[in-house]
């Protein structure tokens, strides 16, 4: 009889943690559930913010261009090829051509990467590979440090410091040039390629560079015949944010750029326009016609990025897969 009793109480825990078991699986999976949905939720919101961001653009931006439009129409061609921008209150003398402000969004842009992508991933290099730990202690916080600060403080150092300089030497009488801004520009892209970089280049296997000093070759070739190739993917992904900051930069560039009303640079002393600041300089008071041009500017640097990127990262793709 006790036996009996003993098998039906073991029977009743057996059953009892079962159910225990199966009340924890439940709860369980319904946080699992509640998280992939709070995951998902989070996704969507960002994918819903680039696309209202997009929408809003091409909305406001493309209605210069058609006929619907009850502030008047203008010339897509004028407006991608001319070289004057002279907003005004007649709509049947205003100029709004933007071709003189590309020229100097990638003369400027191109200018940066020339000289601060060599720049940069050899500071990352120094502080990766070949700093002592006292030096190193001491670059990687100012480096990190120049990340931090706000870009009108660049803006105020080109103004400050740059500028001046380059009046100097120029042929001009003004220093606010090409030259200012690829030199403003240069030294706001450095932070993000160095520290991009060097998170590549300390990812590179140990065995790779062991195995590299084992053949007989030296500090240096290792650095640039295997370290480099192998962090190649991920140093790509730091120039590509790198040119996307130098394109999106507006305070800096405003302070040290001239902003003239027409007119493609030829030389590294001439004054130039980007487009960010001319949509920044003028959003605040424009009206009508003016200000939908001024969305079709932000239209043509929004393509403009996106082509960019495109580009970027098809060809950090095949760096990686190589």
């Amino acid at each position: 009889m006790d036996i009996n009793l003993n098998m039906i109480e073991e029977k009743n825990k057996t059953t009892d943690n079962k159910t225990f078991d199966m009340k924890i699986d439940k709860r369980r999976e319904l946080l699992e559930s509640v998280a992939r949905k709070m995951f998902l939720l989070n996704a969507c919101i960002a994918v819903i913010c680039v696309a209202a961001i997009t929408f809003f653009v091409f909305y406001k931006g493309l209605q210069p261009f058609f006929s619907g439009n009850a502030e008047g129409t203008y010339s897509l061609v004028d407006f991608l090829t001319g070289t004057q921008w002279r907003p005004n209150d007649d709509i049947n003398s205003a100029l709004y051509g933007i071709l003189y402000m590309i020229c100097g969004s990638l003369m400027a842009t191109v200018g940066a990467i020339i000289i601060g992508v060599p720049i940069g991933i050899l500071s990352a290099v120094f502080i990766s590979q070949i700093a002592p730990k006292n030096i190193k202690r001491i670059i990687k916080p100012a480096v990190e440090l120049l990340a931090g600060i706000p870009s009108v403080i660049y803006g105020v150092f080109g103004l400050g410091i740059i500028v001046p300089k380059i009046m100097d030497i120029s042929p001009r009488a003004q220093g606010q040039s090409l030259l200012a801004v690829i030199m403003v520009l240069t030294i706001m892209i450095l932070p993000t390629v160095i520290t991009i970089s060097e998170s590549a280049i300390n990812a590179v296997p140990q065995a790779y560079i062991e195995g590299s000093y084992g053949l007989g070759a030296s500090k240096i070739q290792t650095i640039f015949k295997v370290i480099l190739p192998a962090a190649k993917s991920g140093i790509l992904a730091g120039v590509v944010l790198g040119i996307g900051r130098a394109i999106g930069e507006t305070m800096a560039v405003m302070l040290v750029a001239g902003n003239p009303i027409a007119g493609i640079p030829t030389s590294i002393w001439d004054p130039i326009r980007p487009l960010t600041t001319n949509i920044a300089m003028e959003m605040g008071y424009a009206f009508g016609l003016h200000q939908e041009i001024l969305f079709s500017t932000g239209v043509v640097l929004f393509i403009f990025i996106i082509i960019l990127n495109l580009i970027l990262n098809r060809i950090t793709a095949k760096a990686g897969e190589k």
